[in-house]
């Protein structure tokens, strides 16, 4: 038969009258105390005669709490136990558990009032139990370290590792024989941090007092928790928050029916103006998140990007980016899946600090839905993406089955032309499957002066149209179908196998072959400020790599291409710009001397090419020969010939030269 601990401590106090030196063992096979239990009991207690004290020996094998979920084996304690004045028995002695460091427990057993009270250190916390309602005890935390309760948090959550923080608080535990037990009161947390195995969760340093409730019978276990949470830092997956030193309030009203998973029919979150949350989650037993339904608010969503959003932002290379304005919605997720977004913008405005884009004014209901079809826009009042500026313009988009398409082709003035969005549709990342964006785009006669200055080039004059019939963007790489056409210095420009990597992360790169044909070089050397060359140029490049929107990769072939009626010369200028680019020299039937006397030339042709790789330029002209190649071919008299003799390169030795060449601070070389 089980004992009650209290009246196993009576006996052994009545059997041990000190008028003669005695002592008492007992074992015990199982102690009953208030919702707990101690398994392998031994007793021992000696009283030398005449001692107005004697000395109380205890030690279990295993202390178990099933509902709290506590467990403790190799329980010893030791202490001299004496009688008060009042009649109250009292013992006050070291409690080993374990391996552990050891713990002071001291019992107070008075007529009225029982008192037990456990420390270590600074931290305290005492139970008090009164005799007219044993089944009632109040529990006081005073700097309680919250691994004491860790295998309490265990039972309801087996993965997490409580580092540090501590406890304090005034807790009533009832428990009524027969009937569900119940902790209620008011909890403290400072400073709390943990972390899971797989460091997939995590919080440091979190603070926060709250209003607790929690019941417990066989068949359901129910929290209501009602409080604010202070400073801190959370992460779960790539969700980082950090808690602002503001109070932010919480509310949850959790539910657990024995063998499924937790009910949270009540979520409430306060933070300010910058977010207001309300709704509802569940989880499976294994603690997966089954449902989330979250009626959000943001007053200001400017806070939101340090506090809740850089985790997602980070990832995706927009770290800093600047955000005002307010938005509201509702999001819905089943079994880690979106089901549905309803949101709606107020005048917001998104800018990217380094300059890759900038939106104003954004507004509308952008929705999705994974199930029934719904209609929703996007709207703003400017916009621009790289330095290229747009106008305003509104997307109207119809979602279902888990997409977002446009519901008709989108024109957006743009550069003195336009830019046309057909055939947009966007599916969102999901477990296993990334993201996946498809669109179509045409551009017509957009003005490249326009564009030219607005991304700080020379100002190039032409126009760019073109038609890619299908984008896709999946797995952070940007693809790109058919390609894009430029008129430009009365020739063309044709782009093709253009793709995109990290468009708006982490260093852009962006791939591609380009085709020139019959370029102006009057024209476009004027516009470089290169010096004059007359005729017309073809060229390749293939296999362009940039990286942050440098060059890393490429191989480039350019020549003149010989046209009826187009006279084909060279300036002195434009030749000594040559002669410093390429390490090359020049060579003429006459004497060098006589060269400064001619203010241009005639030439036959002119060829350049260069294969960068590893930031070394392999160059090559018209005619290679061993270390040298031919980069000019003159023609009539004088008879100029331009001849390189580096033919390996640093690139960024031969940018530095070109850009001088344009600033005219080049001397030329003569042989």
């Amino acid at each position: 038969m089980p004992h009650r601990l209290s009246s196993l401590l009576i006996v052994v106090l009545l059997c041990c009258a000190p008028a003669q030196a005695r002592t008492l063992r007992a074992k015990i096979a199982r102690v009953e105390v208030a919702a707990a239990t101690l398994h392998g009991v031994t007793v021992q207690l000696d009283w030398p005669k005449d001692a107005v004290r004697g000395d109380l020996r205890l030690s279990a094998r295993e202390l178990v709490a099933s509902d709290a979920g506590l467990r403790y084996r190799d329980l010893k304690w030791r202490c001299p136990l004496r009688r008060d004045a009042r009649g109250a028995w009292q013992c006050d002695g070291v409690l080993q558990v374990g391996r552990d460091a050891p713990m002071r427990l001291a019992v107070d057993l008075g007529q009225v009032t029982t008192t037990a009270e456990l420390s270590r250190g600074a931290a305290r916390m005492r139970l008090r139990r009164r005799a007219a309602t044993p089944a009632i005890s109040d529990i006081d935390l005073l700097r309680v370290p919250v691994a004491w309760a860790e295998t309490l948090v265990h039972r309801a959550w087996a993965d997490a590792r409580l580092k540090s923080g501590t406890l304090d608080g005034a807790l009533t535990l009832e428990t009524p024989k027969g009937r569900p037990w119940r902790v209620h009161g008011d909890l403290g947390i400072a400073g709390l941090s943990l972390d899971t195995p797989d460091a997939s969760i995590a919080a440091e340093n979190v603070s926060g007092k709250f209003r607790i409730d929690y019941r417990k019978s066989p068949a359901l276990a129910a929290l209501d928790l009602d409080g604010h949470l202070r400073g801190g830092e959370l992460l779960a997956g790539k969700a980082y928050v950090a808690l602002p030193a503001s109070p932010t309030a919480l509310r949850i009203d959790a539910r657990q029916r024995t063998g499924t998973g937790w009910e949270l029919p009540r979520i409430s979150w306060r933070d300010g103006d910058a977010l207001s949350a309300d709704g509802r989650a569940s989880f499976s037993a294994d603690a997966r998140l089954r449902v989330l339904d979250l009626q959000l608010r943001s007053a200001t969503i400017a806070p939101l990007r340090d506090r809740y959003l850089s985790g997602w932002m980070g990832v995706a290379g927009l770290g800093d980016l600047e955000m005002s304005g307010a938005a509201e919605g509702r999001v819905q997720l089943r079994d880690g899946v979106l089901q549905a977004v309803d949101a709606q913008l107020h005048g917001i405005d998104l800018v990217d600090p380094k300059g890759r884009f900038r939106f104003e004014g954004l507004s509308g209901t952008p929705r999705f839905s994974s199930t029934d079809a719904v209609a929703g826009e996007l709207r703003w009042t400017r916009g621009e993406v790289y330095g290229l500026k747009f106008d305003a313009a509104t997307l109207p988009f119809d979602s279902h089955d888990g997409g977002i398409r446009l519901r008709e082709a989108v024109n957006v003035p743009a550069f003195g032309g336009s830019m046309k969005f057909e055939g947009f549709s966007l599916r969102p990342g999901r477990t296993g499957h990334p993201m996946d964006l498809q669109f179509g785009l045409s551009l017509d006669k957009i003005d490249i002066a326009q564009v030219a200055k607005a991304l700080g080039f020379p100002a190039f004059e032409g126009e760019l149209t073109g038609r890619i019939p299908s984008a896709r963007y999946a797995g952070e790489r940007l693809e790109f179908d058919g390609g894009l056409s430029m008129r430009l210095f009365s020739g063309s420009v044709e782009l093709s196998q253009l793709s995109m990597e990290r468009p708006f992360g982490v260093a852009p790169t962006l791939s591609a072959d380009v085709v020139i044909d019959d370029l102006d070089l009057e024209a476009l050397t004027q516009t470089l400020d290169f010096g004059s060359i007359t005729g017309r140029l073809d060229g390749r490049i293939d296999d362009l790599r940039l990286v942050d929107w440098k060059p890393e990769a490429f191989d480039a072939q350019l020549q003149t291409d010989r046209v009826r009626g187009v006279r084909q010369r060279i300036s002195q200028r434009a030749v000594q710009n040559i002669t410093s680019v390429g390490d090359a020299s020049f060579i003429t039937s006459l004497q060098g001397r006589l060269i400064g006397l001619f203010d241009d030339f005639r030439y036959s042709r002119i060829g350049i090419s260069c294969r960068l790789v590893n930031e070394v330029c392999s160059m090559g002209g018209l005619v290679n020969s061993g270390n040298s190649f031919t980069l000019v071919q003159g023609a009539g008299i004088p008879r100029l010939t331009v001849v390189g003799y580096n033919r390996e390169v640093d690139w960024p030795t031969l940018v530095e030269r070109l850009a001088a060449a344009g600033k005219g601070d080049v001397k030329p070389v003569v042989q």
